[in-house]
């Protein structure tokens, strides 16, 4: 597995878990005090994309990575919920990184 693959699901789950927060702070400021119906549009149409993008990239390592459907399935899911994918991330990092090969060209031999 390339290290990019990884380095690609990690910077979707991190925007998608930052966009959570901001929708869930646009959300309390439109239904808590009235105010910004607008920009929680515009958030919330963001934050679907970029989740759609988060599930495109996470269902791509969790193949490459051979996880088994319950643990694809917690991946995908932590990107609904507000600050999980900050450390689903964290786990997910640290057990790919044995699982990608080192891409360091092998020494020429003369």
């Amino acid at each position: 597995m390339k290290r990019s693959v990884l380095t690609r699901y990690r910077v979707m789950a991190y925007l998608t878990a930052v966009m959570l927060l901001v929708l869930c702070t646009a959300m309390v400021f439109k239904y808590g005090f009235d105010t910004g119906a607008g920009a929680t549009l515009v958030i919330s149409q963001i934050h679907g994309v970029l989740f759609i993008v988060y599930l495109v990239f996470a269902f791509d390592l969790g193949s490459k990575a051979k996880w088994p459907l319950g643990k694809l399935a917690w991946v995908l899911i932590s990107g609904t919920i507000p600050a999980a994918a900050f450390f689903v991330e964290r786990n997910v990092s640290r057990e790919v990184e044995s699982l990608i090969a080192d891409e360091a060209p092998a020494a020429a031999k003369a």
